[in-house]
């Protein structure tokens, strides 16, 4: 793991980053304004001891500076007016902007933080088509739709890689692929040793798999946005440069707002598209976050 680091990061930035890995992870959450408006909520969490501090990216987003009691446990949570969801997990959904009228696509639902984070964005309306593979996952979701007052969702269990057998078309469509979870040391220290590269080569002929369905699913002129909890680069932009590639109808969005860092057009020795810097990716060293990545696909016509 170490060695890819060094790689494409250097030895400087591969050490800052297993630094910043060891330091825990400041929780933070996001607020339901479909249950509740954010002064609101906030004036109740201060009025127990809280300390909020804003999250720049997203404005119903807030970290919390001051836990003086479980975020999971309190009378607001169980309500559902707000999610625990780290910040920059925030942001798939509030990039890919779903409208009200829109038909939307939730790949790989499970356990629900960007589904009803999508479903918020909506305002409750539109078509919202939940699709998860592991049907133990799909208690945990159902149970975080209720409280997050979601109605606008059709809940299905079905591996996304088939989603062309729904013979529907979608306006936007997220797929937070299942990856190896490189990016998430900071929330479980047995992820240094647990994978392996030929666990990332297989999660990677996943990832393209489902890349393949999501693209072919999308309206002409609609947008798919794909994330992970990764920073390899085979679970991230060498699968996308692999399938657009071979698939010229769909071209990479330059994101609006720079939030994090450029996404990489060389890696290993080997070239990739140009059109890959749109993307981006997220380090604890640099963002105070998990490590991540995120890429809006557009289809042209």
């Amino acid at each position: 793991m170490i060695e890819r680091y060094i790689e494409f990061l250097g030895l400087d930035e591969t050490i800052e980053l297993l630094k910043a890995n060891e330091r825990p992870l400041t929780p933070s959450i996001r607020i339901n304004t479909l249950k509740i408006k954010v002064n609101e909520l906030k004036k109740r969490l201060e009025n127990k001891g809280f300390e909020l501090e804003p999250i720049e990216w997203v404005p119903y987003g807030f970290k919390v500076a001051k836990e003086p009691h479980n975020l999971g446990s309190l009378h607001e949570f169980l309500q559902g007016y707000y999610y625990l969801q780290s910040k920059v997990s925030m942001l798939p959904a509030y990039i890919l902007d779903p409208k009200p009228n829109e038909v939307v696509i939730d790949m790989c639902a499970a356990p629900g933080g960007k589904s009803t984070h999508l479903a918020q964005i909506m305002e409750n309306n539109g078509t919202l088509i939940l699709i998860e593979r592991n049907r133990k996952r799909i208690p945990a979701l159902e149970v975080n739709l209720r409280r997050m007052g979601i109605t606008n969702s059709i809940l299905i269990n079905l591996d996304a890689i088939n989603i062309g057998k729904l013979t529907l078309k979608a306006d936007k469509i997220l797929l937070d692929a299942p990856c190896t979870g490189e990016g998430l040391i900071r929330q479980d220290f047995s992820r240094k040793k647990s994978k392996s590269l030929s666990d990332i080569k297989k999660m990677a002929n996943v990832q393209k798999k489902l890349l393949i369905s999501g693209l072919n699913a999308l309206k002409p002129r609609g947008k798919l946005l794909y994330s992970t909890c990764s920073i390899a680069p085979e679970e991230n932009e060498i699968v996308i440069d692999h399938v657009l590639k071979k698939n010229p109808a769909f071209i990479i969005d330059k994101i609006t707002y720079q939030y994090g860092v450029k996404g990489l057009t060389k890696v290993y020795g080997e070239n990739l598209m140009n059109d890959l810097s749109k993307a981006q990716r997220f380090y604890p060293h640099f963002h105070d976050t998990i490590g991540f990545f995120i890429c809006l696909i557009s289809k042209s016509t």
